[in-house]
């Protein structure tokens, strides 16, 4: 096929004229499309390829939002191109990827205008997939305006997952596509994030997906979207976590790896099995804000108070915990959802998270964690 060969930097990319007929061939649906009584089922993933599987993460984090949301939007933009005339019905170009190193062979003298080759398996689509699943429906109702269809395309090619990934990042990062929770997902993936930030996603990504987290699918990855009943959002979870890794600064050096994700998810697992019990009928209850955004927010900063002085030994933890939270039920009538925003009265959302701390804090005789810290300072200066 022919292909413009474009360099930025140590970038390398084309840009390809595709005929939407042979195009639809070549490309996998990650997440199931939908048309009036029809539908694009997703390929399956295969199991070492984790770009498809970061990306179906994305698109379908949570049990059937998607299929909504896919039949309002591929609708939509079924519609433009069936009505749309003067304009051009896909004007922006579709992104895809594949590893595969596809072959580039110039014209003459023109060292950026080629024949490229054509993959032997499919491309991934980086974006795109909504505007070539309409495309997929339009073709099927008008077959013969969409075969004289042809569709820009940016290929990327004979490049890491990490490439793929970090792409993705770049075009989607938006307000109006990912949301912050979905950017968590990707901050173990992309080169220019920090290894605190990588850190604090392993360890929510952890919280949100083990089996033994009381936290398991209860944190939003969806923001609006998800159709789920949820406690948290995952990128306010991550803030707390991410702020405590930056006030503990040991933290960061025994190791931004897997081990240390493992430490702070067993911390915050076991935290949060002890406040289970001790929260006994509140925990997951409607009739309490236990488990609401703001309690928990201000309980993951108690924990990090308790660890900081408490965390050793792991045997026992759990109980030793409850132990000492078990001041906690006699708040229970304070965290009832009826008259709980007048009970920790504040401006706004961050002062009423630091309210709850210090009275989950005070309760259970647990010294912040700030509080110790300048308290061993000034000893050391005496």
């Amino acid at each position: 096929m022919l292909a413009t060969q474009i360099r930025q930097k140590d970038g390398v990319f084309y840009f390809v004229a595709h005929r939407a007929e042979d195009l639809l061939g070549k490309v996998r649906f990650i997440s199931r499309f939908y048309d009036e009584g029809t539908q694009i089922a997703p390929e399956k993933v295969p199991e070492g390829d984790e770009i498809a599987k970061f990306i179906a993460r994305i698109e379908r984090s949570d049990k059937a939002f998607q299929r909504q949301l896919s039949r309002r939007k591929v609708g939509a933009i079924k519609n433009f191109y069936e009505t749309v005339v003067s304009q051009p019905p896909i004007p922006g170009p579709v992104l895809l990827f594949t590893a595969e190193t596809l072959a580039f062979e110039p014209i003459g003298d023109l060292a950026q205008v080629g024949h490229l080759e054509e993959p032997r398996g499919k491309y991934l689509v980086i974006d795109g997939q909504h505007r070539l699943a309409a495309l997929h429906f339009y073709s099927e109702s008008r077959p013969d305006e969409a075969r004289a269809l042809y569709v820009p395309c940016v290929i990327f090619d004979g490049r890491s997952g990490d490439f793929a990934t970090e792409m993705f990042v770049i075009i989607n990062s938006t307000p109006t596509r990912i949301n912050k929770s979905h950017l968590v997902d990707l901050y173990e993936r992309i080169s220019w994030t920090t290894p605190d930030r990588k850190l604090a996603a392993a360890i929510v990504q952890k919280l949100y997906e083990e089996p033994d987290s009381p936290l398991r699918y209860r944190i939003n990855r969806l923001g609006g979207r998800s159709q789920q009943p949820k406690w948290i959002l995952q990128a306010e979870l991550f803030n707390e976590v991410h702020r405590w890794l930056q006030g503990d600064p040991a933290a960061l050096e025994a190791g931004a790896g897997a081990r240390a994700a493992e430490r702070f998810y067993h911390v915050l697992r076991d935290f949060f099995k002890a406040a289970e019990r001790v929260w006994e009928d509140a925990w997951d209850s409607p009739a309490y804000m236990v488990t609401s955004s703001v309690a928990l927010k201000a309980m993951v900063r108690v924990c990090a108070d308790l660890a900081f002085t408490d965390e050793r030994p792991e045997d026992g933890r759990v109980a030793r915990w409850e132990r000492r939270l078990e001041p906690w039920r006699f708040l229970k009538r304070s965290f009832r959802a009826d008259g709980f925003y007048e009970r920790f009265p504040a401006k706004g959302q961050v002062e009423r998270v630091a309210r709850v701390h210090r009275e989950l804090a005070r309760t259970a005789s647990i010294e912040p964690r700030r509080m110790l810290v300048r308290s061993a300072r000034r000893g050391g200066e005496a």
